[in-house]
């Protein structure tokens, strides 16, 4: 080769390399742009309530595992306010390059879309599903002098005195007001719901006697039981619970109308759609890993909670029936947020 012809090819191929190297960088999958594998940059997990209940709790051990597996910083960000609405809404509207996550359950999800009216967003089409991990239900509590005992006494009470028997929640459209919503509209009674400002007042009052039933979270309510103040009468659970495995589910009671009866919150994780779905992928697959732990199941029973695991494809799927079921509850108890 002549020196007249390299000095011809170094100048002509740079050119050629740096337009083939852009044609490809134009070409390459949206994810391959955005640094979602870049270690130096923290993955965010958006809780939509405030610390300490179990949201946070799970969203903290998911984040350790993740960053262990990944070699990643993993951060929560805790945005309460609006029932969920308020984190919920500011991880649809974030960039969908992989760097926000949303820890979603069942309330937030698949109830928040028909309870709350003219809701800007609908987490359904707005997020894209990454992993389910867990199932939480509610024990159904009474006063510890109350003479219920079982499904069937009171199911017979409250036959036989419509609208005298007031039931307690956390506030209203919360998972356990729609299963005191539900357990009515099955068992044909009418209940008078009481909503307070929060788990534990609630539970005062009903230990108090002020209210004679309360759908519960079940840690509060468990201190509660085994403290002789309140009596656990049945879970909302398809299973019994390990946390309470002498407490029958609702399905137990041996009544037709409530054969299927199952209310429980699903937890998992989400992100803005449009997230490339090779990385929803991979952050499903290591998810699923960090939730089979044995460390992390056990904080999951600390909880109340089993585990549900399933990937995007499942999780959706779940989405939609559950979706499909508390819309129905909504409408039908009126219990729609202005």
């Amino acid at each position: 080769m002549t020196s007249t012809s390299r000095r011809v090819v170094a100048p002509s191929t740079t050119r050629r390399e740096m337009l083939l190297g852009l044609l490809s960088a134009a070409a390459l999958p949206a994810f391959a742009q955005v640094p979602q594998g870049d270690a130096s940059r923290p993955i965010r997990i958006v809780v939509p309530f405030a610390p300490g209940g179990g949201n946070d709790v799970f969203a903290r051990q998911m984040a350790k595992g993740l960053g262990e597996l990944r070699k990643q910083a993993v951060v929560v960000d805790n945005k309460p306010g609006a029932g969920g609405n308020l984190g919920t809404g500011e991880v649809v509207r974030t960039p969908a390059d992989g760097s926000t996550l949303l820890l979603g359950h069942t309330g937030t999800v698949s109830i928040n879309p028909a309870l709350y009216k003219g809701l800007k967003f609908d987490p359904r089409k707005d997020l894209a599903p990454v992993a389910m991990f867990a199932s939480s239900a509610l024990v159904l509590v009474v006063p510890a002098g109350s003479k219920v005992r079982t499904i069937a006494d009171l199911v017979s009470e409250a036959r036989s005195r419509p609208g005298a028997i007031d039931y307690a929640s956390s506030g209203s459209g919360t998972g356990g007001h729609l299963s005191g919503e539900f357990f009515a509209e099955r068992t044909g009674t009418r209940l008078t719901h009481i909503p307070y400002k929060g788990t534990n007042p609630a539970l005062t009052d009903l230990a108090g006697g002020q209210v004679q039933m309360m759908f519960s979270v079940i840690p509060p309510a468990l201190a509660l039981v085994k403290g002789g103040r309140l009596r656990a009468i049945a879970v909302t659970s398809a299973k019994r619970l390990p946390s309470l495995p002498d407490v029958p589910t609702v399905m137990e009671s041996g009544l037709p109308a409530l054969a299927d009866f199952e209310s429980t919150l699903t937890y998992g994780i989400l992100a803005p759609r449009g997230t490339p779905a090779a990385f929803v992928n991979e952050l499903a697959a290591q998810m699923l890993k960090v939730a089979g732990e044995k460390e992390f199941q056990s904080r999951l029973d600390v909880e109340g909670a089993v585990p549900l695991l399933g990937g995007p494809a499942e999780y959706a799927a779940l989405i939609s029936r559950e979706s499909a079921k508390w819309a129905a509850i909504v409408k039908s108890s009126g219990a729609v947020v202005e």
